[in-house]
């Protein structure tokens, strides 16, 4: 049963008042508010799983960092290359005088402090990777220029001839240590050393390039020739302290023997330099 006040009529007669106590069956307004309860209770599981993946992609991450120098510390001492950049502008320009002119250099040995070699800036014996490195790319910027002149320039052929460089370097550095394992040779050459000293050559290379097409084949053969055999001095005089330094500590007649095995050895490196030089050049002149 439904009680319905009787509103009180204006002077007019209209009604002033309508009771809207009971409920309406009109079109009402409904409201359904959302349940925030839901949300707290989905965000409370939701951010402990977030935080959670989070933490384990940052574990995952900093152990594959630490993996990655782990093992590229085993074959690349990647620490120890800021000793072979450590260089500067008058090393730069003594080294490259000692390698066109090695003839008069009379003290070959690496200065040390406290059983650890100096660093290049001091000690101009001492290899460096600097002058390598820029030696290589700038003898793949001679040889496109050498291309260019020849009207036959390509970035495929200028790709082809960094790489094959690259490639042979490579392999002479790998056959050098294969070397030293069959021989047992004990000393204190590392590969980077390795490196450094191969990639002295370049230095001769470019000479002979730029003299090439300055002033014709016979100027590329009158350099390159003397380079050749600087580099060749070079490498004797550099690797014979290096290979020989334990022969002084064996035995009289196994010193004999590897000093002979030793000796082979250095020369065939040296040797290897002038043949690399040429094949690398010598079709980048005509």
């Amino acid at each position: 049963m439904r009680l319905r006040k009787t509103s009180i009529d204006g002077p007019g007669g209209g009604q002033l008042f309508e009771d809207t106590s009971g409920p309406d069956t009109g079109g009402q307004t409904g409201y359904s508010p959302c349940c925030p309860a839901a949300f707290h209770s989905q965000s409370m599981l939701s951010d402990p799983m977030s935080n959670l993946a989070m933490a384990y992609g940052s574990s995952l991450a900093t152990q594959g960092r630490d993996m990655v120098d782990k093992n590229l510390n085993r074959f690349i001492p990647i620490s120890k290359l800021k000793y072979y950049f450590a260089v500067d502008t008058v090393y730069v320009g003594k080294k490259l005088g000692l390698l066109v002119f090695p003839y008069m250099h009379e003290n070959w040995e690496v200065n040390y402090q406290q059983d650890t070699p100096v660093a290049p800036r001091v000690d101009v014996n001492a290899p460096d990777l600097y002058i390598p490195a820029m030696a290589f790319i700038t003898y793949v910027l001679v040889a496109g220029v050498a291309f260019g002149t020849q009207n036959r320039f390509s970035p495929e052929l200028l790709g082809v001839q960094a790489s094959s460089a690259l490639v042979w370097l490579v392999m002479e550095v790998l056959a050098v240590l294969l070397s030293l394992y069959l021989v047992t040779v004990n000393t204190d050459l590392t590969t980077i050393d390795l490196l450094a000293f191969s990639g002295y050559k370049y230095v001769g290379m470019i000479i002979g390039v730029v003299a090439g097409l300055l002033f014709g084949r016979l100027a590329y053969y009158l350099s390159l020739l003397w380079c050749c055999v600087a580099i060749f001095v070079f490498m004797i005089r550099t690797l014979r302290l290096k290979l020989l330094s334990e022969a002084a500590a064996e035995g009289r007649l196994v010193r004999g023997t590897r000093n002979q095995l030793r000796m082979y050895l250095t020369i065939s490196i040296a040797a290897a330099q002038p043949i690399f030089m040429y094949w690398l050049t010598f079709h980048l002149i005509r």
